[in-house]
């Protein structure tokens, strides 16, 4: 490097730092336009928050029910049922299957 470089080295190297440093703010993954991004990701997250938390409050019910001490015969039946496939005698069954054909387009020729 020549003598007379020298002194400017320090410099362009901080303004470089400088520079990155800038962008870095404004486009980085928290940087400043980057906001809207990960206000939209706190939304589709709070929402995905709410569901869960009533799924676990749907499933605590449940257990709470299943317990010994409190042992609900409707849901006991009601999940031996669904488990094991079987049906009451008294109980109308519809079974419903989807067609092959509907899932196939139609081939145009």
């Amino acid at each position: 490097m020549p003598e007379r470089m020298k002194p400017y080295f320090p410099v362009a190297v901080l303004s470089l730092l400088f520079v990155y440093l800038g962008v870095q703010a404004l486009t980085g993954e928290r940087g400043i336009l980057s906001g809207s991004a990960r206000d939209a990701l706190l939304v589709q997250r709070e929402a995905q928050l709410l569901t869960l938390a009533e799924q676990r409050a749907d499933l605590e019910v449940r257990v709470r029910y299943l317990r010994t001490g409190s042992l609900s015969r409707d849901l006991l039946e009601e999940r031996a049922r669904a488990v094991l496939g079987f049906a009451d005698p008294h109980d109308y069954v519809v079974r419903v299957s989807a067609p092959a054909q509907a899932a196939a387009a139609p081939i145009a020729s």
